[in-house]
């Protein structure tokens, strides 16, 4: 394909990913009709057909999906590499997409991210709550946050946070009409507070470890939340057992508010990483993130 054509994949890369033929002419700056006329004329040359057109939406064909996978991650390192050149002719500038979760979001980006956002008004960081296993090269995230263990080997990973350690707890309340479990096989018997995760819509098994021990423990409850913080609030009320961050508990154990349980149980782990792809172009004002967040003991 010539290079003159380059402009017409990516007129075909912003309708597949707007899945509109309105919204991608409004975000190149063109007519809808001649958005419409160039991907016919795309179509027309490499004799396949790349989108499927209905009255209420446009998807793409096997065909275009192929090709949008192959090419889109290309102008995409394109579109990174001129934005980090913009940024060297005068201060960082640029958003930074990270997907964490609720209780990393709170306890490490978030302290460490201020000071960067004053020093740096131009800077712009987007961070979205996410507990699944989310492939951020696919959903265009900048960056993602997990534990050590849970990072791809392909990735580059940044530490940003202490080794941590999982809690379970229980409101006084609670235990006043039930034994504190003393293993984790005991927990079949108590109303456990569970997590669902995003990913094929599974609840979180329970993980603790012991010497060469390791258990995973599918436990059961009358309640099951998709967040942390409702962990948390259920178990302050009485609910429940909660599995939760050791850090997020710890004032409300030293408070007496919660008990914990199975300490001996749950061993210290990799705390968070920052992690992102290997061939990433680093802007500068992703590399000054990478730096306010990098864990310095």
């Amino acid at each position: 394909m010539q290079l003159g054509h380059l402009d017409d994949l990516a007129a075909l890369i912003a309708v597949g990913r707007e899945r509109s033929f309105t919204k991608a002419a409004a975000k190149l700056g063109v007519s809808q009709s001649a958005l419409s006329q160039t991907i016919r004329q795309l179509e027309a040359r490499l004799g396949v057909r790349l989108l499927t057109r209905t009255t209420r939406s446009v998807s793409p064909t096997e065909a275009g999906e192929r090709l949008m996978r192959t090419v889109g991650p290309r102008f995409e390192e394109i579109e990174t590499e001129l934005a980090a050149l913009r940024e060297l002719r005068e201060k960082p500038a640029g958003t930074v997409r990270i997907t964490a979760t609720e209780y990393a979001t709170n306890a490490i980006l978030m302290p460490k991210l201020g000071k960067l956002l004053r020093d740096y008004p131009d800077i712009k960081i987007e961070i979205i709550t996410d507990y699944g296993l989310t492939d951020i090269v696919t959903e265009r995230y900048d960056a993602g946050v997990r534990s050590g263990e849970q990072v791809a080997k392909d990735m580059i990973a940044v530490r940003i946070g202490p080794d941590m350690r999982m809690a379970v707890v229980g409101a006084p309340s609670y235990f006043k009409t039930r034994p504190e479990p003393k293993k984790p096989q005991d927990l079949t018997g108590h109303n456990c507070i569970n997590l669902r995760l995003p990913m094929h819509g599974n609840v979180y098994a329970w993980e603790f470890e012991k010497g060469n021990r390791e258990l995973r423990v599918r436990v059961d409850g009358q309640l099951t939340f998709n967040a942390a913080t409702q962990l948390l609030n259920a178990a302050l009320s009485g609910c429940g057992l909660a599995y939760v961050p050791e850090g997020m508990v710890q004032t409300h154990i030293d408070k007496g508010r919660l008990k914990r349980v199975l300490a001996d149980w749950c061993q210290p782990y990799s705390g968070y990483h920052l992690f992102y792809p290997s061939r990433r172009q680093a802007s500068a004002a992703f590399a000054l993130v990478v730096d306010a967040l990098r864990y310095r003991r």
